[in-house]
């Protein structure tokens, strides 16, 4: 294991000195942390950590190496890694090579052998800040211009990340069991634990681009629309919350998750803010008011809706009546929206939980009961107008 010296700087000016972990350079983004305590390649392969540099709470990380099941994208997306301690030894009989081969492999920058609880109660104290990590010669830089870096680079609010993880051109991935129809995901950074669990549910997954419009996707005819999680800021969304009103005003069912959640909530004419530190991890608790039943959800967000937590409101935005279905129960934040007079909902977590947990998967088969309801009623009006 490597003693070649990196530093971690945050925007505040806080230091950490520790050991190059992961490829070698600079690395700047906004510094999170995660508490999951397992799932660390679902965790990096995830396109919604873009732009971020990922704190793990856990303290030993990469004992499970990696394999070629378990990826959630075409790569790693993180900014920067952050470990205590990384482990020395691969041992899983699953894994085909190490963490560290991998971080290596798609050029993140990482850092080790710190205290990571020290850093994450930084950033709980302070809030999620830019920050960078310098290892090799430029760990060597005067501390002064290695915080003017971190400085100059753009804050997380007001980006938009999309057309970085988005695919560039139209995938499809065929339904398991009986076909309902074609259903469009618009790509602002799915994973594919997503896609699987909507194709088992007898949808044809058509991933389509972020830029995709609304002629090209009122020409699929699909069933349904999915917007996923994601990377940015909503309020930098714009073109994506309007392409959402065209589908609600077509009253085409839709499904959202996580930053998809907070496109529904601007779409319904809701607004979104910044969170001081975000939920990320594996072990969030959330409750789902129809049932009254508590869920372990998986989370990965600094971004929220900002929606009366009680009650049945108006959508500003002229869509009918809105209800928030799901609260976060560690700080009450808004982590569902339903819809009352269209057929849409989201929540603001993962379902399809990879790693786990996986209390949430009944939301995909409440998402397909929905789309089955409306395409029954569209089949009896057409039988009526035909009589």
């Amino acid at each position: 294991m490597t003693h070649e010296k990196a530093v971690l700087v945050l925007e505040d000016g806080t230091r950490f000195t520790g050991r190059a972990y992961g490829a070698r350079g600079e690395t700047i983004g906004e510094a999170v942390f995660s508490t999951g305590m397992s799932g660390y390649q679902e965790t990096l392969t995830d396109p919604s950590y873009a732009g971020q540099i990922v704190v793990q709470t856990a303290p030993h990380i990469g004992n499970t190496g990696m394999n070629p099941e378990d990826p959630e994208s075409r790569r790693i997306w993180v900014a920067g890694y952050v470990v205590r301690d990384p482990s020395r030894v691969v041992s899983n009989h699953r894994a085909t090579r190490s963490l560290d081969d991998d971080l290596e492999r798609d050029g993140i920058v990482g850092i080790s052998g710190i205290d990571t609880r020290a850093l994450t109660r930084r950033i709980r104290e302070v809030g999620a800040m830019r920050a960078g990590i310098f290892s090799g010669e430029l760990a060597e830089l005067d501390a002064t211009e290695q915080l003017a870096r971190v400085t100059a680079a753009p804050e997380m609010t007001g980006q938009n990340l999309s057309a970085q993880v988005s695919v560039e051109a139209g995938e499809v991935v065929p339904a398991e069991g009986e076909l309902i129809g074609k259903l469009a995901i618009i790509d602002l950074g799915i994973k594919s634990a997503t896609v699987r669990a909507l194709a088992e549910r007898g949808f044809e997954v058509h991933v389509l681009p972020q830029s995709t419009t609304i002629d090209e996707l009122r020409a699929l005819n699909p069933v349904a629309v999915f917007y996923s999680n994601g990377p940015g800021d909503p309020a930098a969304s714009e073109s994506h919350v309007e392409l959402l009103q065209h589908v609600l005003r077509d009253r085409t069912p839709f499904f959202g998750i996580c930053f998809g959640n907070q496109l529904l909530g601007r779409a319904l004419g809701f607004g979104t803010y910044k969170l001081p530190y975000g939920h990320r991890g594996i072990n969030q608790p959330v409750l789902d008011k129809e049932t009254g039943r508590i869920e372990i959800t998986a989370h990965n967000h600094g971004f929220a809706v900002d929606a009366p937590l009680e009650g049945v409101v108006d959508s500003p935005a002229g869509f009918g009546r809105v209800e928030v279905s799901h609260i976060g129960l560690n700080d009450q934040v808004v982590e569902g929206l339903r819809a009352l007079d269209v057929p849409a909902f989201s929540v603001q977590y993962h379902p399809e939980a990879a790693a786990g947990p996986h209390d949430s998967t009944y939301l995909f088969d409440r998402f397909r009961e929905m789309v089955l309801e409306n395409l029954n009623r569209a089949s009896a009006a057409d039988s009526e107008g035909q009589a």
